[in-house]
């Protein structure tokens, strides 16, 4: 117990500084963390998502990775940690340590006791109180104000232009991958799927077809071709979503928008050009982060209270 506890104090250490180096920490103090895997408040791309507690009582996230075939896991494992390693943006999600034992459970085999050692795969994140923008969208009946949404939009593409600068595919960018932290910040996150790209390399090619239906790129289906514009064509798909205040898409989706928020038009111009059907026709993300700073500087910000769920008892993520 004593190595565990002072496990979890070099995590809050970690927690605690805000550009400190991720840490190994054991499986036996992340269980102790999420009281033995006891809350799920998501799931990743290969994985559930646990709540865990520091003695602080600050609260993380803890990405149970699953294991069904082994020799994937462990390479999805190292993917993602090589990518998360690199990161730290304030629209990122936040990356603390990993756990990467072998644990040995006790388990009847052919009617027989055995222990039977287990890989075990685990992430920590900081933890975001106001759930994820999917829900968001799901749960628009507090809270769905323009300036709110505007705010995640600009997050968002703040946090994906990162990681192009970063030479950085995330690859399933959709609002379920969308984290809300204190005050609505948005935090990309999940990179289960990400690739890097080298050097000055703009294109690859793959003999797999991977990521979220409905949020994948065409070329990608067609032609199994990768580029930032994929991420750019997801980026858009999550904008109609977050314009429309639905997770179903209509055809004229964007006739329905406010007509008198010139802002508003701009995002909905941005998002029509995210999802054309040619990679060439969509714009960089650079190139949308200067329209959306184009607009700020016509209208005036006016600071206004940021709703959050955690913080209202009405909401499903009310948080006492």
């Amino acid at each position: 117990m004593g190595d565990q506890e002072s496990e979890i104090e070099d995590l809050e250490r970690v927690f605690n500084t805000a550009k400190a180096t991720p840490i190994k920490i054991s499986y036996g103090a992340l269980r102790l963390i999420t009281q033995n895997f006891a809350q799920v408040i998501g799931s990743g791309t290969f994985g559930l998502v646990y709540l865990g507690k520091l003695q602080n009582g600050a609260m993380i996230a803890v990405k149970k990775l699953s294991l069904r075939i082994e020799d994937i896991s462990n390479k999805k494992f190292l993917d993602e940690v090589d990518v998360l390693r690199r990161l730290n943006h304030k629209n990122i999600v936040r990356f603390l340590g990993y756990c990467a034992d072998t644990h040995g459970e006790v388990m009847d085999v052919e009617g027989k006791l055995r222990v039977v050692e287990e890989p075990q795969r685990l992430l920590c994140f900081e933890y975001a109180p106001n759930g994820n923008l999917h829900d968001y969208i799901r749960e628009k009946s507090y809270g769905f104000e323009w300036h709110i949404r505007y705010q995640i939009i600009k997050g968002v593409c703040q946090g994906l232009s990162y990681l192009h600068q970063e030479r950085i595919n995330h690859l399933d960018l959709k609002p379920e991958n969308v984290l809300l932290g204190p005050q609505m910040v948005p935090k990309i996150t999940d990179f289960g799927l990400s690739r890097c790209f080298v050097a000055q390399k703009s294109v690859i090619f793959t003999s797999n077809i991977f990521g979220t239906r409905g949020y994948i790129a065409p070329e990608l289906i067609d032609n199994q071709q990768i580029s930032f514009k994929t991420d750019i064509y997801s980026l858009g798909i999550t904008l109609v979503k977050l314009l429309t205040q639905s997770n179903e898409i209509t055809e004229n989706w964007h006739e329905s928008l406010e007509q008198d928020c010139p802002q508003m038009k701009r995002c909905a111009q941005i998002a029509l050009s995210c999802i054309k059907w040619d990679p060439k026709d969509r714009p960089t993300i650079r190139e949308i982060l200067d329209q959306l700073d184009d607009t700020e500087t016509k209208f005036r910000k006016v600071d206004t209270a940021v709703y959050e769920p955690s913080k209202d008892p009405e909401s499903s993520l009310y948080q006492v």
